[in-house]
């Protein structure tokens, strides 16, 4: 639609997303990207400085798509304002490396964040802002609204409805973001069905998702948030003994959150009541 004023136009994202698909329109069939043309896809459909949410929190990650979107010509895309929940990935920082994004926002880097401070002083990489994750979700719909939206999950028909699995995590607010502001939502999943009848439940509507792509493998899973006391290690248990000691006893503290994590996992491992043995 049209304005009724002069010169000025109410439809440029649409148009811009139309244009887009044009452009994706001779390598994809239909929603479906071929796994090993989704490369050239992306060069077909980014354009420099766009902002491009790649989904990585603290489940799921769109390995598959952040490392294509590694390899794309940075003399065709380049200039990307990556919007990146938990940055936990190497190619999440390669993108900057390549001088394939330029800028960061983020919530949470863990093992990269070394890598993001070099980057910095080297001047490869400028950060937006470091956000909360519900502050950095809310702004996905204010002033961070992205134009490309990369998501991951388990299965997905041919209209590209979406079953994201057991960790949904934060993938409808992502996709919501691009699915009702014109920004393309593309999804890396472990496998394309026919029938939708064969998804276990659709939590993603196809109308909302764009393109799916099948990846090379199972998506990452990034395991920072864990009960299992199985995967905890010693050092977890040192340093849930020297919280214990330090803070605990020090300060008398009587109750707190835990949340969930492999340290505080061994904390509550530790204060686990020792149950009483019958006589």
């Amino acid at each position: 639609m049209t304005s009724t004023t002069p010169g000025r136009q109410w439809n440029t994202r649409r148009e811009a997303k139309a244009r887009r698909k044009q452009q994706g329109a001779a390598i994809a069939q239909g929603k479906r990207i071929s796994t090993g043309d989704i490369v050239a896809f992306l060069e077909a459909v980014l354009l420099p400085g766009d902002r491009v949410v790649v989904e990585g929190n603290n489940q799921k990650q769109a390995d598959f798509l952040s490392r294509s979107l590694a390899q794309v010509s940075p003399e065709r895309v380049n200039g990307l304002h990556m919007i990146i929940p938990s940055v936990s990935r190497v190619e999440h920082l390669d993108l900057f490396e390549r001088g394939i994004a330029r800028k960061l926002d983020f919530s949470y880097a863990g093992a990269q964040s070394i890598r993001i401070s070099q980057f910095l002083e080297d001047g490869l990489l400028e950060v937006g802002a470091i956000h909360t994750y519900i502050e950095l979700y809310a702004r996905l719909y204010v002033d961070l609204v992205p134009n490309v939206v990369l998501i991951a999950g388990y299965k997905a028909d041919r209209h590209g409805n979406l079953y994201t699995g057991p960790s949904t995590e934060d993938t409808p607010a992502l996709v919501e973001a691009a699915a009702f502001r014109d920004g393309l939502v593309i999804a890396q999943v472990n496998e394309i069905v026919d029938d939708p009848a064969d998804l276990p439940r659709v939590d993603v509507p196809g109308s909302w998702v764009d393109y799916v792509v099948q990846a090379d493998q199972p998506f990452f899973c990034e395991p920072l948030f864990t009960r299992d006391p199985r995967l905890i290690k010693p050092v977890h248990v040192l340093m849930a003994m020297m919280a214990i000691r330090g803070i605990y006893e020090r300060h008398q503290v009587q109750s707190l959150n835990h949340g969930i994590g492999f340290n505080t996992a061994a904390i509550e491992l530790i204060l686990r009541p020792t149950p009483s043995r019958s006589a």
